[in-house]
């Protein structure tokens, strides 16, 4: 019988190998188990939606805690606008709602500064709201506030910060005026060009004067005495007229009225007068008028009596003896000063005060007097308990002296003196206490005098004092405007042309390039 055998194969052991592998299973693989599960799904929905509401209720709650505990932080020291004092103080006092309507545009340079601001002051009171209305960018809202606001209807009403606190109490404030310029010349080669530089910037000032005229139901009622030469609240002279001076009451809502108290029968009480000015008086004045002035003072009446040096060569004005019975001592003597607190020679740099709520702002300030006379308070050994209380508030340097002596006999002068007197046993006043500023000088707040050093910060302090306006004692000056110049030569203004429109860009496309084919190997 024929045997086979098995013959060999070529690549026998790939046979082999051929023979060893398994037979491929036709059954359908299994599922993979899911990676979550549906409730799983929704736990991790849930934490997401709490953990929303969680950090939702955290951005109110510290929103609900900054309406009461609000600290607004600066980076920059240079952009920081803080507030005065007296602004701060007076924001707290107010109670009125206030809305602010800034009409201006956009692209002044100084709509940031008054929205910065503004922006403050709401942060003290939140009594006080704020709508921004760019006449050029939004034309229909424009209309509407000229319906509300009849003096928009002009033309030339641009550029106002409206201050409206309701029944017909509204302020305009002109952003032409609070904003102070310089002419500065621009470097030009080919002709000469001038050009207006911003200098100052006076919004705080003009802010709280409306503040004051929206927030208060009728102003205070100042005369000015007239009939003996004194200084003209309407008279534009720079040497004797007090119409700047007047101005600057009128911003602290005081209303100022000339008064001759030979041609009227109106009554000089505490609750017509709130406060009666005699600033430089030059005649005697009548004993009627003096008798009207006494009475006014006993009743509780403010009084703010300046004198000059013109008023000496024709003696006395009857005010010396009527002020000595309130214990001040107006005497005939005018100072020099040395020539380091002087400037013309004929003037007195007073920069030593007491300590009265009056000049307390004006401690690192100065003030400028023209040929003051002296007054201070006369010294007594005995005085009634209910006696005035004179309080000395400026003096001149002690190397001054009196004019025409010798310089050798040197001293410290007291200028201006301040009197109150609490009420009288007896008698029922409308103000409670009777007050008195008096002044060696009354120059020194006429047109020409009342911008230089601190003079108008005394003049308004003086009378905020004299009218108890406490949360206004203090001083409010324009801001300096800060100008950064950037000067480059044409070549280095290429240079920079090219850096920022070709150099940056294209570093930033090229880095991007760069990635792109890095992701692409």
């Amino acid at each position: 019988m024929p045997m086979f055998l098995p013959l060999p194969f070529p690549g026998g052991e790939g046979r082999e190998e051929a023979s060893s592998m398994s037979i491929p299973s036709h059954r359908p693989p299994s599922k993979a188990p899911p990676s979550f599960s549906p409730f799983r799904r929704w736990a991790i929905g849930f934490n997401v939606v709490l953990v929303v509401l969680v950090v939702l209720a955290v951005v109110v709650m510290v929103n609900y805690l900054s309406h009461d505990y609000f600290h607004r932080w600066h980076v920059n020291s240079n952009a920081k606008t803080t507030l005065a004092p007296r602004t701060v103080q007076f924001l707290h006092s107010l109670t009125n709602q206030v809305k602010v309507t800034v009409y201006y545009d956009r692209d002044d340079p100084f709509f940031t500064p008054i929205v910065d601001l503004l922006n403050e002051y709401r942060a003290v009171n939140r009594n006080l709201s704020i709508q921004i209305i760019d006449y050029n960018r939004d034309p229909g809202a424009a209309q509407q506030l000229k319906l509300k606001y009849r003096f928009l209807a002009s033309p030339t009403a641009k550029s106002l910060i409206i201050f409206d606190a309701g029944q017909g109490r509204v302020k305009p404030v002109d952003g032409a005026a609070i904003a102070q310029y310089a002419l500065e010349r621009v470097p030009n080669e080919t002709q000469r060009e001038f050009r207006r530089k911003p200098v100052a910037f006076a919004g705080e000032r003009a802010f709280d004067s409306a503040l004051i005229f929206v927030s208060n139901p009728a102003p205070f009622q100042t005369w000015f005495l007239i009939g003996h030469g004194e200084h003209q609240i309407d008279d534009g002279d720079d040497s004797v007229g007090y119409v700047k001076f007047a101005s600057a009451l009128r911003e602290n809502y005081i209303q100022p009225l000339p008064v001759n108290l030979l041609g009227t029968n109106a009554p000089l009480d505490p609750q017509h007068c709130n406060l009666l000015v005699i600033a430089g008086p030059n005649s005697k004045l009548e004993p009627s008028e003096l008798a009207r002035i006494d009475q006014y003072l006993n009743q509780g009446g403010r009084l703010f009596a300046l004198f000059s040096v013109l008023s000496l060569k024709n003696g006395d004005t009857g005010l010396e003896p009527l002020l000595a019975k309130w214990g001040v001592n107006v005497t005939t003597n005018i100072i020099s000063e040395h020539p380091d607190h002087s400037i013309a020679g004929s003037d007195v740099i007073v920069d030593t005060f007491g300590n009265h709520p009056i000049v307390n702002p004006l401690q690192d300030l100065r003030l400028q007097l023209i040929l003051p006379r002296s007054i201070g308070k006369i010294h007594s050994r005995s005085q009634a308990p209910d006696a005035p209380h004179v309080e000395e508030l400026a003096f001149s340097s002690p190397n001054s002296f009196i004019k025409d002596t010798n310089p050798r006999d040197h001293q410290a002068f007291p200028l201006i003196v301040a009197v109150e007197k609490g009420d009288i046993k007896g008698l029922t006043t409308e103000r409670g206490t009777t007050r008195i500023v008096v002044s060696g000088d009354s120059i020194f707040l006429a047109n020409h005098q009342i911008d230089s050093a601190a003079n108008r910060d005394f003049g308004v302090l003086a009378a905020n004092w004299l009218l108890d306006r406490p949360q206004l004692l203090e001083g409010v000056g324009p801001r300096p405007v800060t100008e950064y110049k950037l000067l480059m030569t044409r070549s280095q203004l290429q240079g920079a042309q090219w850096i920022l429109l070709a150099a940056m860009p294209g570093s930033i496309l090229g880095l991007g390039s760069l990635v792109w084919l890095r992701r692409r190997r």
